[in-house]
């Protein structure tokens, strides 16, 4: 089969690659018929290739059609079609009785330190191969596959494998007060997801900040109030004009490692991804090496005893924080992988009714995977008014 690998930073090449086969009797084979490239891909692209060997395959929000099971899948069946949670769980441990499902014991990856494995995503997460393909293994596929409607195109849908769940669980996290007023940094596809999430459940103002035009366009079509980034020298303070000089009660953090603006942090990343694969390695797990322009900028713009909530992905161990301020302003800050199926009776119901949530005006691309490598390129330049992508064997 075909399958999109990694080869180096900023290498990634559309392989043959053997076709994945039954290993467990909780497995599960689907043909697949869309994949997202998400802003984590990009962390893979860029600089985390010392967790990644050469032909590992790529990609965790695929959907597609049941082929085989296992013979203890029983939920599932050849020619259901199926969306797959980026998360490897088992739904059966203490763990995912909880709902913690990114935290399964049953799948933990315990020689890294880290929480449940992930599909397509690094030796830290358990190397298990991805979605960027014809063909998919999934493990744990009695609990994972989420089985979806025919009908609507994979675009209405897709997005349950890791997109709008964790803009979902950030909304949540960020605990926006009734008819509150929340601030979501950056507007790819989970801060422009998160904005309008927020809206659906009820705050009276969101702010979508960010400095790509095609984004705050897009954000302005559904009601958010679009923040161009480069016409403000200090956004915390603008935004506390907007909020009774309080600022916002929420702020969701949607950018994560790679926020623009913050060169001590582009550095870091520079000379990593320039140092051998054991020394960066060592660097990214024991050093501060993220650009955290954007943390520090949420922490000064929420008001006092306002909530925090970080969706996009932070890998250095030893970045500075100021507990100072955390502290002085009572801030509350939650964080973490989404639970994918903790939320997803929530939303699949709004996919089905009418699509309250404009999924479908989210993919700005739709490519052939032939076509992966100037996809990669394209999303990570932001190059054609590339949003969200999606891949399609």
């Amino acid at each position: 089969m075909k399958a999109v690998t990694y080869h180096g930073k900023r290498d990634v090449r559309v392989d043959e690659v053997p076709d994945p086969a039954i290993e467990q009797p909780t497995d599960a084979i689907i043909r697949v018929t869309s994949s997202g490239i998400c802003g984590s891909d990009l962390h893979l692209y860029e600089v985390m290739g010392a967790f990644m060997d050469e032909g590992d395959v790529l990609g965790h929000e695929p959907m597609g059609i049941v082929e085989a099971v296992g013979s203890e899948i029983t939920q599932i069946k050849p020619g259901d079609r199926v969306v797959v949670p980026f998360n490897v769980s088992c739904g059966r441990c203490y763990m995912c009785q909880q709902q913690l499902y990114s935290q399964c014991e049953t799948t933990q990856v315990r020689d890294q330190g880290k929480g449940a494995s992930l599909l397509g995503y690094t030796k830290l997460y358990g190397q298990v191969p991805g979605g960027q393909a014809e063909l998919l293994r999934v493990p744990q596929a009695h609990f994972g596959p989420i089985k979806v409607p025919e009908g609507p195109p994979d675009e209405r849908f897709v997005f349950l494998s890791d997109v709008l769940p964790t803009a979902w669980q950030a909304v949540v996290y960020a605990a926006v007060p009734d008819g509150g007023t929340v601030a979501v940094f950056g507007l790819g596809p989970i801060g422009q997801m998160s904005s309008r999430i927020a809206l659906h459940q009820g705050a009276s103002q969101v702010f979508g900040i960010d400095l790509v035009e095609e984004r705050l366009e897009m954000a302005r079509r559904h009601g958010i109030q679009a923040i161009d980034l480069r016409q403000h020298e200090d956004i915390a303070t603008a935004l506390r004009g907007l909020t009774s000089g309080r600022g916002p009660d929420s702020v969701i953090d949607a950018v994560g490692m790679e926020a623009h603006g913050a060169p001590l942090g582009k550095l870091a990343h520079q000379l990593a991804g320039l140092l051998p694969d054991s020394i960066t390695t060592a660097v990214m797990e024991k050093a501060g090496v993220d650009r955290l322009s954007v943390l520090h900028t949420a922490i000064d713009t929420v008001r006092r005893g306002g909530t925090i909530s970080l969706s996009g992905v932070y890998g250095g161990a030893a970045d500075p924080m100021p507990m100072m301020d955390l502290f002085d302003k009572q801030i509350q800050l939650r964080m973490g992988q989404a639970n994918v199926k903790r939320w997803v009776d929530e939303i699949l119901p709004l996919l089905q009714d009418g699509d309250p949530l404009a999924v479908d005006d989210l993919a700005t691309h739709r490519l052939p995977l032939e076509e992966a490598p100037h996809a990669y390129e394209m999303f990570q330049k932001k190059e054609n008014g590339a949003i969200k992508i999606l891949l399609q064997p």
